[in-house]
């Protein structure tokens, strides 16, 4: 009995041993656990900035898209200048410019003349080629601050900054010169235009649809004048 008393001793000692490492192996698990724990939400947070800057991307994508069609729905596709949305868009804002910080500008209303008999003797074709010719002399004409916008048809505007009335006067004439010079060749025709400019200041005190409409009768008034002129 002593012996079999001494011999299960050593087995009672292995229990004790293998609990304790028991005990240990789960007290290192459960400090290990935490550890363990941390990596998916690093993971989380990694996929989380991913996302943040994927939407940033989208954003800076979408409205330079909606930018450049702004921008094709207020061109001329012709003329390469702007239509008379995109014009009076930029009148609204320059006026707005003008109130807040008393500047100065001037409208000017420009519009072709002897255009429509091209057209109806020459086509389409001839006159797209007078406008193109009118809109490169516009902007030769003017500097890169003013802007030039095609209201319709032959009628074109240009808004000059920071010129006087006589200024802006003087101007208009040397505009309505440049295009009295051009000459075109059409069916083995020599053929000629002219244009007849009007003239609207803007002050703090103007207003989009007034200014146009200033600019407009005054390029009535010029046109009459330049029947009575012509020899």
């Amino acid at each position: 009995m002593k012996k079999k008393a001494r011999a299960s001793a050593p087995k009672a000692g292995k229990a004790r041993k293998s609990g304790a490492a028991g005990r240990k192996a789960a007290l290192l698990r459960a400090q290990g656990a935490p550890r363990r724990a941390a990596a998916p939400k690093q993971v989380g947070l990694t996929g989380a900035k991913s996302a943040v800057r994927q939407l940033r991307q989208d954003l800076a994508r979408a409205r330079a898209e909606i930018e450049q069609l702004r921008a094709t729905a207020e061109t001329d596709f012709l003329l390469d200048i702007l239509n008379r949305r995109g014009f009076e868009r930029e009148l609204s804002r320059s006026i707005a410019f003008i109130k807040r910080y008393a500047a100065s500008a001037a409208l000017l209303m420009l519009d072709v003349d002897h255009f429509k008999p091209i057209n109806d003797a020459f086509g389409h074709a001839a006159g797209d080629k007078v406008l193109k010719a009118i809109a490169q002399t516009l902007s030769s004409q003017v500097r890169a601050s003013d802007v030039i916008g095609r209201l319709g048809g032959d009628e074109f505007a240009v808004l000059l900054w920071n010129l006087s009335e006589t200024d802006a006067r003087a101007k208009a004439a040397e505009l309505e010169q440049a295009i009295d010079a051009l000459r075109f060749s059409f069916g083995g025709r020599t053929v000629r235009i002219g244009a007849s400019v009007g003239v609207a200041v803007l002050d703090a005190h103007s207003e989009m649809r007034t200014a146009l409409e200033q600019a407009d009768s005054a390029m009535y008034v010029r046109k009459a004048q330049r029947r009575h002129e012509a020899p």
